[in-house]
């Protein structure tokens, strides 16, 4: 227990887009278990208040103000990291921004911007983190994933876009790490629709406040999740019933998914209250202030996830079928007898 405690007090971790959403939520679960945790965004109050929940938390932190859009301060935040704790153990790629809009209505810089830094924001901390671990032949990078990554929904293409080009990209690095026989592991964890301040801030031009596609979670519920992908080697991992039924639904029915998000999903992403002409974005310039993990819609969302317990607890589940199993082979044979 002593050596487990050590190893996780020395484990260096880097998340990007820490200062908030799912990336805050990443930032205290892995400040709970005592690691020392690079925190890269460019908001300068939710870096600050990230900072000092990992202190609060027991881990250390040290904030780098980053735009993951530009590959030159992705790096040289790896290197400001590792000089100031050392090896890099695991990354999370988790920044992201968004236009909510018909895809038309979208302008090329707004397509742009959003591109760089939902996908290449990924791909440049993907580099960054295995420059330094394939020499080491060591470490985990955990890309932040969607439901998304496999079915495309309405009003969000730049999103829905890099979510599965970063899928697209992961596999191809992941085959080039099994080529070379490298213990570095690349893993995704698609997410469901979170609780996040994204539908606060992302860029919109939907007549009324954006909202995450129901059943929604809490985004404590994805922290878990990528805190267990960074310490399982498990290829990939789903999180969400609704993430599940998505991505087995695409692959049975894509053309009834398609008539049927066409038709449900604009209403399915929008309040009841409209946008305010006064409402902030974040895609070009970061908003002002500490935003927190948590979006609007704690009152409907989901603290937990059964589906994603079940998925990290397979064997115990096969053991408990197993055993059923055999229970009910014994009474059929006694009622034979």
């Amino acid at each position: 227990m002593l050596r487990e405690n050590m190893r996780k007090e020395a484990e260096v971790v880097v998340i990007t887009g820490a200062s908030a959403g799912v990336g805050r939520a990443a930032v205290r679960r892995f400040a709970r278990e005592g690691a020392r945790i690079g925190l890269l965004a460019r908001g300068h109050g939710g870096l600050e208040a990230a900072c000092a929940d990992v202190e609060q938390l027991g881990g250390r932190a040290l904030a780098v103000s980053t735009d993951v859009a530009d590959a030159a301060q992705v790096e040289s935040a790896a290197q400001t990291i590792e000089r100031e704790f050392g090896p890099i153990d695991v990354w999370v790629n988790d920044a992201m921004t968004t236009v909510f809009s018909p895809f038309l209505e979208v302008t090329p810089e707004e397509y742009k911007r959003a591109t760089e830094v939902t996908y290449l924001g990924c791909v440049y901390g993907t580099m960054s983190a295995l420059r330094r671990m394939v020499s080491r032949d060591r470490g985990t990078v955990v890309q932040a994933g969607s439901a998304l990554a496999y079915r495309s929904i309405p009003l969000q293409a730049p999103y829905c876009g890099a979510k599965a080009a970063i899928r697209g990209f992961t596999d191809s690095v992941r085959t080039e790490l099994l080529h070379k026989k490298s213990r570095v592991h690349i893993t995704m964890v698609q997410l469901p629709g979170l609780n996040t301040p994204q539908f606060d801030w992302c860029k919109t031009r939907l007549p009324n406040h954006p909202k995450p596609v129901p059943p929604i979670y809490e985004p404590e519920v994805a922290a878990e999740a990528i805190y267990w992908a960074a310490h399982h080697r498990r290829r990939e991992i789903y999180v969400g019933v609704s993430t599940v039924a998505s991505i087995l639904g695409t692959k049975v029915a894509p053309g009834l998914l398609d008539r049927y998000l066409g038709k449900t999903g604009f209403a399915s992403q929008q309040t009841a209250n409209p946008v305010p002409p006064e409402r902030p974005s974040n895609l070009f310039q970061p908003v002002p202030g500490d935003h927190g993990a948590h979006g609007h819609f704690d009152a409907e969302a989901h603290t937990r996830s059964s589906q994603f317990w079940a998925d990290t607890h397979r064997s115990l589940l096969m053991l408990i079928g197993l055993g059923l199993g055999s229970l009910a082979g014994v009474r059929l044979y006694k009622s034979r007898s």
